[in-house]
C-alpha cells in the first residue's frame, strides 16, 4: 500500500514537473519606487522592466535648442498639473539633442512624480495594454518611443495612429505619447508619390498616399523641429562639456582639435561635442599622469 502511494505520489511529481514546462512563468513584479521602465513581452505577454540606472542629464546641460526647449518643459509642465497638454514628436538633424530632452525631462521632473516608460516600435501595438496598466497609477508617464519611423504596413504604424487619436477607448490622462525620429513624417517619402499630386487652378492637392502619411505626424500636438547646428553653436557646446571635464577654457589648439574632430566625422552636433569632450578631456588626464 505504502509502495502505491509513493508511486502515485512519484508520477504526481513528474506530471506536475512537464506541466510547468508547458505553462507560461508568471511575470516579474513591476517595481513601481523605479522612475524609468521598459516595455517587455515574455512567452506573448508584456511587463514593466524597471531601469536600475537610467542616464542621467540635466536640461541645463543641452546648449543652443533653447526654444524647443522651452516649448517641451511647458507642455511637461502642463502635463504634470493634469492640464490640457499634447503629446509630442521631436524631428530632425540627428546629434541635436532629441532623445537626450526627454531623459533630461524625467532628471528635473521625477521628484514632481515623471516617469518614463521606453517602448520599441515593435511593441507599439501593445499600448492599449500598457495605457491600461498606468491609468490608475498616481504617477505621470511619459511613453517614449526613440528613433522612430515605419515602413508601409507595419502594425506599429497604425496602433500609434489609433492610440493618438481615434481609439473608442479614452487615452488615459497620465500618460503623454513622445517620440524622436529623423523623418519629418515618420515613414519613407518616394519621388513617384509626388505624381499622384492634382493641380486644380492655383489649388495644389497632395496624394493620398501623402496624405496618409502626414496624417500619423499631424495627430502629435507639439511637433519640434530641429536644425544642424552651426560652427559657432558646435564650439559653445563643446565649451559646456570640456566645463563639465573641469576645462574651463578652449583654447586655440582645443578649438581647431573641436573643428577637426566634427569634420571627421561629417557632423557639428552635440552628440559630437559630448564626444570630442570625453575624447580630449581622457587625453589631457593621461598625458598629465
Amino acid at each position: 500500500m505504502a509502495s502505491d502511494f509513493e508511486n502515485l505520489i512519484g508520477r504526481a511529481e513528474s506530471l506536475l514537473a512537464r506541466l510547468e514546462g508547458v505553462l507560461p512563468a508568471s511575470l516579474p513584479e513591476t517595481d513601481w519606487s523605479a522612475h524609468a521602465f521598459r516595455w517587455r513581452r515574455q512567452q506573448g505577454r508584456g511587463y514593466l522592466l524597471a531601469v536600475k540606472h537610467p542616464h542621467r542629464i540635466r536640461l541645463a546641460d543641452l546648449q543652443d535648442i533653447d526654444p524647443q526647449k522651452k516649448q517641451l518643459v511647458a507642455n511637461t509642465r502642463q502635463f504634470l498639473h493634469g492640464l490640457p497638454c499634447n503629446n509630442v514628436l521631436l524631428t530632425g538633424a540627428r546629434g541635436t539633442g532629441k532623445s537626450s530632452l526627454f531623459k533630461a525631462l524625467l532628471t528635473d521632473f521625477s521628484a514632481e512624480g515623471l516617469r518614463l516608460v521606453e517602448v520599441d516600435k515593435t511593441d507599439l501595438v501593445d499600448l492599449p495594454d500598457i495605457a491600461d496598466l498606468l491609468r490608475d497609477r498616481p504617477e505621470r508617464f511619459l511613453i517614449f518611443c526613440d528613433d522612430l519611423s515605419f515602413d508601409a504596413d507595419e502594425p506599429g504604424y497604425k496602433a500609434l495612429k489609433v492610440a493618438l487619436d481615434g481609439s473608442v477607448a479614452a487615452a488615459a490622462d497620465n500618460m503623454l505619447i513622445c517620440a524622436t525620429s529623423n523623418r519629418r513624417h515618420l515613414m519613407p517619402e518616394f519621388m513617384k508619390e509626388n505624381l499622384e499630386t492634382q493641380y486644380v487652378g492655383d489649388e495644389i492637392r497632395p496624394g493620398d498616399t501623402v496624405e496618409e502619411k502626414i496624417s500619423l505626424s499631424e495627430r502629435f500636438g507639439l511637433w519640434l523641429t530641429f536644425y544642424p547646428f552651426d560652427q559657432e553653436a558646435y564650439l559653445d557646446i563643446v565649451r559646456h562639456w570640456l566645463g563639465h571635464f573641469d576645462i574651463n577654457r578652449l583654447t586655440p589648439q582645443t578649438r581647431k582639435a573641436a573643428l577637426q574632430f566634427a569634420l571627421q566625422r561629417g557632423s557639428r552636433s552635440g552628440r559630437v561635442a559630448w564626444q570630442f569632450a570625453r575624447d580630449w578631456a581622457g587625453r589631457q588626464a593621461l598625458r598629465r599622469s
